[in-house]
């Protein structure tokens, strides 16, 4: 794989105790593999309070598709749908970004002052035999500095016939690589030998760095595959476009892009 003409004197950070939530262990296998699997962190009840919100947002999503023809960039109405900035939209989405598991998984990973960067949801649809194919998160947009922080949550058991994600262990250690375009999203390899699988059950989490190249299987089932996807960053990342006019956008919106921790505690957020 070939470097993202962005990523220059890149240095992978080992991760060092006291930590809040993680063992030595999980942060051993973290910084070797780029991922970690929770099983069992959200109970029936927060998941099923998230869903109520969440699926008619969804089907929202699904209807505008069919209104344009059913594709509209990487979302196809009867595969794949994606609906971004949740919290915007929904009380329990961004009450659940602040969940303590992220605040504490957060501190352990990024650091003592972090903000929710990104969330959206993700649903693969019944029969979608295509797979979502191997990329960074930093592929879509390049953020400096690299590491921030994906939490793949389960509203679903996700396994590999329904489209769990897939990683290539240890290929996060080199920053990020050079992307491509197609017509299923951005690609960064399409040949891998190592990958793993990392089934979990509805209510766990896999969390990754932005930095992991992962992809979904195909749904090959008769239900939907739901995931709701939230990603944490330190405080001070800055967005760089790849046009060279435009200036670094820092990752501030406070309506989306709230701090969760600040100086290692939770603040507010603005919930009232």
């Amino acid at each position: 794989m070939e470097k993202h003409q962005l990523n220059k004197h890149f240095n992978w950070h080992q991760h060092v105790g006291p930590f809040r939530l993680i063992s030595d262990e999980q942060a051993r296998q973290y910084d070797r593999d780029g991922y970690l699997v929770f099983e069992d962190v959200f109970d029936e009840a927060t998941i099923d309070g998230l869903l109520a919100e969440l699926d008619p947002i969804e089907q929202l999503t699904t209807d505008y598709l069919r209104s344009e023809g059913g594709t509209v960039s990487i979302s196809r109405a009867e595969e794949i749908t994606f609906a971004m900035h949740l919290v915007l939209r929904s009380k329990k989405a961004k009450a659940f970004t602040l969940q303590p598991f992220f605040q504490q998984l957060c501190h352990d990973l990024l650091g003592p002052d972090v903000r929710l960067y990104w969330d959206q949801l993700v649903y693969k649809k019944p029969g979608n035999k295509q797979d979502f194919p191997w990329h960074q998160d930093n592929g879509y947009t390049f953020i400096e500095p690299q590491q921030y922080l994906t939490c793949w949550v389960a509203l679903s058991d996700a396994d590999e016939k329904n489209g769990c994600p897939w990683l290539i262990p240890g290929a996060h250690r080199e920053g990020t690589y050079k992307h491509w375009q197609t017509s299923l999203g951005l690609v960064c390899t399409d040949d891998v030998a190592n990958k793993l699988s990392a089934p979990v059950r509805r209510g766990g989490v896999v969390v990754f760095s932005s930095l992991t190249p992962h992809m979904t299987g195909p749904n090959l089932t008769d239900k939907p595959r739901k995931t709701y996807i939230v990603q944490y960053a330190p405080d001070g990342v800055r967005a760089i476009s790849n046009n060279s006019k435009e200036q670094p956008q820092l990752c501030n919106r406070p309506d989306r892009q709230y701090r969760i921790l600040t100086d290692g505690q939770a603040p507010n957020a603005g919930l009232n």
